[in-house]
C-alpha cells in the first residue's frame, strides 16, 4: 500500500458533473433573467461565489485531511451539524418559506443547514461500523443504533417539513448498514417501520397526504396539488428524443414552479431531450461507480464506510429528485444535487466530494 495523488477518474467525472450542472443552471435561471434581472445576477453570483470557488476550496481542504480526523471526531461533527440545523426554529434566524423552515439567514445570506446533517449523518454512521464490526448483525449493536440515529434525524428535519432531506439520509444510512452487512431481515424490519412512519405522518401532518395524493392521481387538480408535476409532465414529454435545444425551454417561463430548484431536471429534459437526460443520468452512475471502486481498495473498514455513505448520499438525492419529476417518486423539493440552484449546497456537496478523493490517496493497489 503506498500513497498517491488522488483518483484523477473521479475528479474528471466529479468536473464533468458540476460543469454540465452550470450549463443547466445557467439555462434554466433564464427564466429569472426575462422576469428580474437583478434576482438573475445575484443568483448567478452565489451559484459561482458560494458554489463554486468556496465549494472547490473546502473541496482541496477535505481532499488533504487525514480519514482519520472524521473517524476521532465523529459524534462531535455530528453534534455540531445537528445543533446548527436545529437553530432554524430560533425566530429572527430561521427563515420560513412554503410553509417550511429549513433556513437560517447570516446577514444577507441564507443556507440550509440540513445539508451539513447528511454528511454529519454519514460520518458517525461510519465512525460506528468501524467500531463494532461483525457486531452489526445484532439488534443491540446494529439493528437499535441505527434506527435511533434515524429517528433522531428525521425528528429534527420533519419538524422543519423537510421529507426530502429526510429520505435521502435515510435511504443512504440503509445503505451502509446493508454494505456492512447487516441481516437481510433486519434491514427489511428497518425499510416497513420507515413505511408505517410515512403512513402515520401522513395522518399527521396534510401536507405529506396531499403529496401522496398528487402522486396516485397526478391528474386530478391539474391548476392546485397536481400543477407542478402535471408541468414538469409537459417538460420532459415536449423534450422528446433530442430536445428544444439550449435556452429554448418554455416551461422555465413562468409555468414550472421552481425550474432552477427541484424542477430543474424536467426543464433540462425539455432542452435535451431523452437522449440528454440519458447522459447526464450516465454521469451520476459513472461517478457512483467509481466512487465504489475507491470504497472497496479502502484500507480500513471506517474508509469504507464513509466512503460508500457519500456515494450513497449523491447517488440517492439525485435519484430522489430525477424520479420525482418523471412520476416515479411523489415531489419532495429536493433538489438535483450538483445542478440546482444553491451555492451553500454545492459547496458542502463538493466538501463531502473531498473526503472520497482523500480516500484514493491511499488506496489499495
Amino acid at each position: 500500500m503506498k500513497k498517491r495523488g488522488v483518483d484523477l477518474t473521479f475528479l474528471g467525472l466529479l468536473t464533468s458533473l458540476v460543469l454540465v450542472g452550470f450549463i443547466i443552471f445557467y439555462s434554466a435561471s433564464l427564466g429569472l433573467y426575462a422576469k428580474e434581472g437583478i434576482t438573475f445576477s445575484r443568483t448567478l453570483f452565489s451559484q459561482i461565489f458560494f458554489g463554486f470557488i468556496i465549494g472547490s476550496t473546502l473541496l482541496w481542504i477535505t481532499s488533504r485531511t487525514p480519514l482519520a480526523f472524521w473517524q476521532k471526531y465523529a459524534i462531535h461533527v455530528f453534534v455540531f451539524c445537528a445543533s446548527v440545523t436545529m437553530l432554524v426554529f430560533i425566530p429572527g434566524i430561521g427563515i420560513e418559506h412554503g410553509g417550511a423552515r429549513r433556513w437560517l439567514a447570516v446577514g444577507s445570506i441564507s443556507f440550509q443547514p440540513a445539508e451539513l446533517l447528511k454528511i454529519g449523518s454519514v460520518i458517525l454512521f461510519a465512525s460506528w461500523l468501524a467500531v463494532i464490526k461483525q457486531k452489526v448483525q445484532s439488534i443491540k449493536l446494529g439493528l437499535i443504533p441505527v434506527l435511533g440515529l434515524m429517528s433522531v434525524v428525521s425528528g429534527i428535519l420533519l419538524l422543519q417539513k423537510d421529507t426530502g432531506t429526510t429520505m435521502v439520509i435515510v435511504a443512504t444510512l440503509i445503505g451502509m448498514y446493508f454494505l456492512a452487512g447487516a441481516k437481510i431481515k433486519h434491514v427489511i424490519f428497518i425499510i416497513t417501520v420507515c413505511l408505517i412512519g410515512v403512513y402515520i405522518l401522513s395522518l399527521v401532518h396534510p401536507y405529506i397526504q396531499s403529496r401522496i395524493d398528487t402522486y396516485l392521481h397526478p391528474d386530478r387538480d391539474p391548476q392546485g396539488e397536481s400543477y407542478q408535476i402535471q408541468q414538469a409532465f409537459i417538460a420532459v414529454g415536449s423534450g422528446g428524443l433530442l430536445g428544444k435545444g439550449f435556452g429554448k425551454s418554455i416551461q422555465k417561463f413562468d409555468f414550472l414552479p421552481e425550474p432552477t430548484g427541484d424542477s430543474i431536471f424536467a426543464i433540462y429534459s425539455e432542452e435535451w431531450g431523452f437522449v440528454g437526460s440519458v447522459v447526464l443520468l450516465i454521469l451520476f452512475l459513472l461517478l457512483t461507480f467509481r466512487g465504489f471502486a475507491i470504497a472497496s481498495k479502502s484500507q480500513n473498514l471506517f474508509t469504507f464506510y464513509i466512503v460508500s455513505g457519500v456515494v450513497l448520499l449523491v447517488i440517492s438525492q439525485s435519484l430522489i429528485n430525477i424520479s420525482a419529476m418523471i412520476g416515479v417518486l411523489p415531489l419532495t423539493g429536493m433538489p438535483l444535487i450538483f445542478v440546482s440552484k444553491g451555492g451553500s449546497a454545492l459547496s458542502i456537496a463538493l466538501a463531502s466530494m473531498g473526503i472520497v478523493l482523500s480516500a484514493s490517496r491511499s488506496m489499495k493497489t
